[in-house]
């Protein structure tokens, strides 16, 4: 039993492996130079060894997004728990969104598709952070007993700014962060404002 435990350790270890070296070669050189190749030469390991794990580059990319994804859901959680009122929440939830993806430039990039073809697989790590966003704006929204579709369009204006903003930047190098800054703020308060209901 020990030792299936231990294989069990070392297979993951082995992956785990194989997704650090493709994150540490994205960086470096960008998702254009991310290969099966070099990830075996970064690790001393043989080619066919991380066939075995992963059929593709495809799929590797595959797994990067769902740790994405992941990783984003947790963040907005933690924006989230900071404040009680929903309001607040949902600011701090754009706020998490916008530096997550400036801190992980790359991973943002493969998530959503920009300057290059995001991963053609739908994954279901991509509804945590969708599912968190509704909730708080349901939540805002409750006492004007919104639709599901009123709910998910003010997602999506919500989501055009600020993928639009955060896009133009990456692509760009954008704007300075003061600006960047206040433009955010306005953005998501004044959203935020247009779904209130008046008191």
């Amino acid at each position: 039993m020990a030792s299936k435990d231990r294989i069990l350790r070392q297979k993951e270890e082995t992956r785990k492996n194989i997704l650090d070296a493709a994150c540490a070669i994205v960086k470096e050189e960008g998702w254009q130079g991310l290969s099966m190749r070099k990830i075996a030469d970064k690790i001393e390991y043989t080619a066919p060894i991380i066939y075995e794990y992963f059929a593709n580059k495809e799929a590797i990319i595959q797994e990067m997004t769902k740790i994405g994804f992941l990783t984003l859901t947790k963040e907005l959680e933690k924006a989230k728990a900071q404040f009680n009122d929903p309001a607040e929440q949902l600011e701090a939830m754009w706020m998490a969104y916008w530096t997550f993806a400036f801190q992980d430039k790359e991973m943002y990039q493969v998530m959503f598709g920009v300057e290059m073809t995001c991963c053609t697989q739908k994954c279901n790590e991509a509804e945590g952070p969708f599912k968190l966003f509704i909730s708080v704006i349901s939540e805002i929204m409750a006492e004007s007993n919104p639709t599901e579709e009123i709910v998910k369009q003010k997602y999506f204006t919500f989501f055009s700014v600020i993928h639009g903003l955060i896009s133009i930047n990456i692509i760009n190098n954008g704007l300075s962060a003061s600006i960047n800054n206040q433009i955010l703020k306005d953005a998501i308060g004044g959203i935020i404002r247009s779904i209130q209901v008046p008191v």
